[in-house]
């Protein structure tokens, strides 16, 4: 089973700011990645704009959230960016700050040993 981390101490507090109902949906969610399962949310990739392997967790409900992570390095998963959605379209700041975490999370991988 992969690993779970929050890629830094912002994107935890981001994740824990959601309502408790949509932390547990995401987290159910990314239980199923960390065993290699998709996840029951909706889901859409951002490779474009956040970086390859970057997936976005959506719910609706009756806001709308996001969390944002990355699987594919280190047999681990990583939390990249959580948020509550209140534009309609792209969200840039939010995709902006996912980014960033993303360019720390390949830092972080290359200086593992």
């Amino acid at each position: 089973m992969k690993k779970f981390v929050f890629v830094n101490e912002a994107a935890k507090r981001a994740f824990l700011d959601l309502p408790k109902e949509i932390q547990r949906q995401f987290g159910v969610d990314l239980q199923a990645v960390q065993r290699g399962e998709p996840p029951f949310s909706r889901w859409k990739h951002l490779t474009e704009t956040v970086g390859p392997g970057a997936i976005e967790l959506i719910e609706n409900a009756p806001n709308a959230y996001r969390a944002i992570y990355c699987a594919k390095f280190a047999e681990t998963v990583y939390i990249l960016h959580a948020f509550t959605k209140t534009t309609n379209g792209v969200d840039r700041h939010a995709m902006k700050t996912a980014a960033e975490r993303y360019k720390i999370m390949l830092q972080t991988l290359k200086a593992k040993p």
